[in-house]
This record gives structure tokens, sequence and C-alpha cells, in this order.
């Protein structure tokens, strides 16, 4: 029998799974609606489906460094609770493995074979979701490697080697001592976890970024009332201000409260015995930007267990 477009849009809507895969559940049962829907939930798919629309914004961020290459994902959960299960957790060091080889694509690194399954990383989760029951999703990754240097790292709120709740790669580009290189690239790790800056210098700050900050520092001098070779002057200066306080190198070393880290990279080339280039570096904050739903705890409980949820004084 001939599967029609309408019978997998109707197995669509009633299930939430892709459309390939109620095509291919239409073929396997003739066409019967209902079987359909049973052979998808005997694999997981639709079971699946129904909590892919639920917000998952807890998780893990996984870092993996390989001599100088190393890649940094993010992979979510709904609760902090999936975070600390083994099976999650095992699926986050495994993909953030995979992730050096999809060279910073999360499209080809959801489609690469899963290390023992036979799976897709994507379908991988996807069975996570039915066994654990919870809503999953890889939502990003990034790659960075040096021809001649260090990858620096730094995970914050670790549950695990090379998982938690924040991550930090950052590439050092120099022929010097390794060992100082790796001692500073954690360092400078460390302090970009603290302080979030916005890219590497000023040379690579995104222009756009750059034009809205001082399209808010103008409007913000004009309500002065000063003249408008002042208001320049103003505006120029806060531009140093936000230069300053959002490119790396400089910042104020969060290590040591005073120096520059321009300066701290300085003084490390003369240990390294070579000069030090910081080329790139990737943070991620586990849920940044996420919207989260906000949830009445009380409420939730009350209505589970069926018990009216008293009035508060």
């Amino acid at each position: 029998m001939a599967v029609t477009a309408q019978q997998v849009k109707e197995l669509r809507e009633a299930t939430g799974v892709g459309m390939m895969d109620c095509k291919k559940a239409l073929e396997e049962t003739g066409g019967d609606m209902e079987a359909a829907v049973d052979w998808l939930r005997t694999r997981g798919l639709a079971k699946a489906a129904k909590k892919a629309g639920r917000i998952a914004a807890e998780g893990l961020v996984g870092v993996n460094v390989e001599g100088t290459q190393a890649a940094i994902v993010e992979v979510n959960s709904e609760t902090d609770f999936v975070a600390r299960n083994e099976q999650f957790q095992a699926i986050v060091g495994n993909v953030a493995k995979l992730a050096v080889e999809a060279g910073g694509s999360t499209d080809k690194l959801a489609e690469m074979p899963f290390p023992g399954t036979g799976r897709s990383v994507a379908a991988e989760l996807t069975d996570a979701i039915a066994k654990i029951g919870e809503n999953m999703n890889l939502r990003r990754s990034a790659v960075i490697d040096v021809k001649d240097g260090v990858i620096g790292s730094y995970v914050h709120n670790t549950v695990k080697p090379g998982m938690g709740k924040l991550g930090v790669i950052v590439g050092l580009e120099s022929t010097g001592d390794k060992n100082v290189l790796l001692a500073l690239g954690k360092q400078i790790a460390m302090h970009i976890a603290n302080t979030n800056p916005a890219s590497v210098s000023e040379a690579d700050i995104d222009p756009a970024l750059v034009a809205k900050e001082r399209e808010i520092f103008t409007e913000q001098a004009k309500e002065t009332g000063k003249p408008a070779e002042v208001i320049a002057k103003m505006v120029e200066g806060r531009v140093r201000k936000f230069f300053e306080e959002s490119t790396l190198l400089a910042q104020t070393f969060v290590i040591d409260g005073e120096s520059k880290v321009k300066d701290v990279v300085a003084r490390a080339e003369k240990d390294a015995g070579a000069p030090i280039k910081v080329t790139k570096f990737v943070r991620y904050s586990l849920g940044e930007g996420i919207e989260k739903a906000e949830t009445d705890f009380a409420a939730e409980v009350a209505a589970t267990s069926g018990v009216p949820q008293q009035p508060q004084a």
C-alpha cells in the first residue's frame, strides 16, 4: 500500500515525530495509523517527541583537549538531576570527543556515529530521552586549534573531569616552553570564565556590538545638554572604557587584581622563551540565552499529589 502525504501529516500531528520516521512507520505497518503509532512507541520515538517541546536549560558543558586541538559542547536536559545521571554524562563525554572531528559544526556532530551503538549522536539522544524521561538536546559546539602552542581550558562546577556548568577553551600560539604555556592557558581560561570578555582584543570585537554601545553612549551624553564637541569627547571616552572592560587583553587580570592581561602574557613570554599570541577563546555557560519557564514548585507538588494548595496568609 502506498503511503500518502496526508497520512504522514496526520501521524506527525498525532505523535510529534519527524516526517521521515512517520513515513517509515506507515510503510512498515501497511498504512495502519494505530499500528504506526505503536511502531514509533516501541522505538522510543513517540515518547521522545512528546518531550521535545519542553524547555531544556540544564545539563552539562563538556570540554575535550587533544594536543593542539580542543572542543567544547553544550548538551541540555530539563533538570540538574539528569545532569548527574551517569548515562547522560557518558553521552556528553563522548560527544565532546567527537566534536573535535566535527570541526565546530553542530549539525555535522549530530549526524556522526555514536561510539558502540550504531546510532547517530542525535539518535542516541532520542534514545536517552525515551529511557531517562526528559527532553535533551545538543545545543552548540565549537573547536579551537593552534599550529604550535597549547590549548588552555577550565571547567567550573565540575561534576566529572571535563564536564561542568561552565567551560572555557583558549588557544595560545607559541614555540615556547609548553609547561609555561599550559600554566598561563589555565589562568587565562579561569579569567575568561570570571569576566566573560567579548573578544580577545579591540581588533576582533564585533563591530555591531561597538556600534550599539556607541549609540547608547551618544544618547546618554546628549541628555547632559552639553555642546556637541564635548559630547563627542564624552562618547569616545566611554568607548575606550568599554574596550578596556570588554576585551580580554585590556582587562585587569583577576588572578592578581592589578596587571592587564596583555602584561601578564608579556611577562610569560620571558619565561617561555618565545612570543605568545592569544588566538581565540570560547566560553560556554550552561543555559545562557535560554528562556527558562517560571514555575511554582509548591503548586506543581500540589497538582501532582491532588492536595489543594493552601492560601498564603
